[in-house]
């Protein structure tokens, strides 16, 4: 097969009949069907053990190889075969992840624990694999990635408070000079105004400092 990368859409083997969601047979513990999983992996006999094991679960699969200069950005979870180089191809940086990466270990080389580190993955599976190993290493990557993703909104919105905080600050300080307040008298003209034009306080206090920058 030749081009850029040999991908294969998620689906039955091709030796067995295709089933609609509903008729398959439900499954303890099965990934969500919306689920999207790219395997970026060899497709051997580990390979496509993986991927069968992966349609099992009813998620959709889709194959991708040779390994792509950098990896896509549209999966919900993405089983990547581990390579020296493949910190290079992994494009969000460490802590703000698009997908959740599952390295695949081949076994063919010493265990590279700087390479893993680097690669700041959400699991990893060891060959050859089994269905619960597949299963489970699949749960946890995906429950890291949310706890990531969670953490990360956590923090911009902490961010975003503390900004709100010096704005208005800043804004107080202004009007306790110009219109002799106290800090309170001049919290509660910020608040009053806020509700009056159904804005929040921060904007109030952004268009107070805006109007004191120009007339200075």
């Amino acid at each position: 097969m030749t081009g850029y990368a040999y991908e294969r859409a998620g689906g039955p083997h091709p030796t067995e009949p295709r089933a609609t969601v509903s008729e398959r047979p439900a499954r303890q513990g099965a990934v969500e069907p919306e689920l999207n999983i790219a395997v970026m992996v060899e497709r051997d006999d580990h390979g496509e053990f993986l991927i069968r094991e992966l349609q099992r679960q009813r998620a959709t699969v889709r194959h991708v190889w040779p390994l792509p200069s950098q990896i896509p950005l549209q999966y919900d979870a993405i089983f990547c075969a581990l390579s020296v180089d493949l910190p290079q191809r992994i494009p969000w940086v460490p802590g703000e992840p698009s997908s959740a990466l599952i390295l695949v270990d081949d076994g063919k080389a010493p265990l590279n624990l700087k390479l893993i580190h680097n690669c700041a993955a959400h699991g990893l599976l060891h060959y050859p694999a089994t269905s619960r190993a597949i299963q489970s290493v699949l749960m946890l990557a995906r429950e890291h990635f949310q706890y990531e993703r969670r953490l990360r909104g956590r923090i911009e919105k902490l961010d975003e408070n503390l900004r709100t905080m010096r704005v208005v600050e800043r804004a107080k300080v202004l009007l306790i000079r110009l219109k002799n307040l106290t800090e309170d008298e001049a919290y509660g003209f910020l608040r009053k105004q806020a509700m009056e034009k159904r804005v929040t306080i921060a904007a109030v206090a952004t268009a107070v400092i805006d109007s004191h920058d120009l007339l200075s």
